[in-house]
């Protein structure tokens, strides 16, 4: 575990980033989890300005929270967190869901992972071992068509490309500090880290139905969310191609 000195060595720093938007019902009960299993973290729940009682009760319950005036939405509200760990010199940070689906206990496998593989983000999948909450079929479907594009573009394997759960060490919290996607960020943010040649990972984890609130996408959304990110990826994949043929040419 990376949460003890060994050796001498110093400790490394570890923030949590929890976005949450009106979890007012189960943010507690994530913080509380993230007390026990992950003691030598420190707890940041991004309230994106909630309509309910989310920070009131994530500070009631022993978490720093950063309270948006407004709602930017899942990318802004993620970047936020990281522009926190950047400016306070974090070794690592992970986001994890304020909804109840992640497993905080699987954080010390995250971070053993990227001890391991010396990965730039360790992504917890849920599709690898496919034990636990798999989302209804039709997003398996989509999240299918995602994986398989991803995989293509970046010629690495991709299982879980809309995984929330995600471990980024030094050089990617730096990048999501200065850009990171807005909307729904998480395929894009993978393009990301490929097109700065950065590296990322997956690891299985068991993850859990939403423990509280209502889910950011509609059935509506989803159609709209899926466009844009092929879109996005897609281009992003000849912005990067464009930016080799120009540093060849020159």
């Amino acid at each position: 575990m990376p949460n003890r000195m060994e050796n001498h060595k110093q400790i490394p720093k570890i923030l949590v980033i929890v976005p949450a938007y009106n979890e007012a019902e189960g943010i507690a009960q994530v913080i509380r989890r993230l007390q026990e299993d992950t003691p030598y973290a420190d707890v940041l729940v991004i309230n994106d300005g909630s309509s309910d009682a989310t920070g009131r009760i994530a500070r009631a319950a022993g978490a720093n929270v950063i309270d948006l005036t407004c709602n930017l939405g899942i990318g802004g509200a993620v970047q936020t967190g990281y522009r926190y760990a950047a400016d306070h010199h974090y070794d690592y940070a992970v986001q994890i869901d304020g909804d109840g689906q992640h497993n905080p206990c699987d954080l010390s496998r995250l971070l053993s992972a990227m001890s391991d593989t010396g990965a730039d983000m360790v992504i917890g999948s849920r599709f690898i071992t496919k034990q636990g909450f798999q989302s209804t079929f039709a997003r398996k479907m989509g999240i299918g068509l995602l994986s398989t594009l991803l995989s293509k573009l970046t010629g690495r394997t991709v299982t879980d490309p809309t995984s929330g759960y995600r471990l980024c060490g030094r050089r990617a919290i730096s990048l999501f500090a200065r850009e990171y996607p807005a909307d729904y960020p998480e395929v894009e943010a993978l393009m990301l880290l490929y097109n700065r040649e950065l590296s990322f990972t997956e690891i299985p984890v068991v993850m859990n139905e939403r423990q509280g609130g209502v889910s950011s996408i509609s059935a509506l959304k989803s159609v709209y969310y899926m466009s844009k990110v092929i879109l996005s990826v897609l281009l992003m994949k000849t912005m990067k191609r464009k930016a080799w043929e120009n540093l060849y040419e020159s």
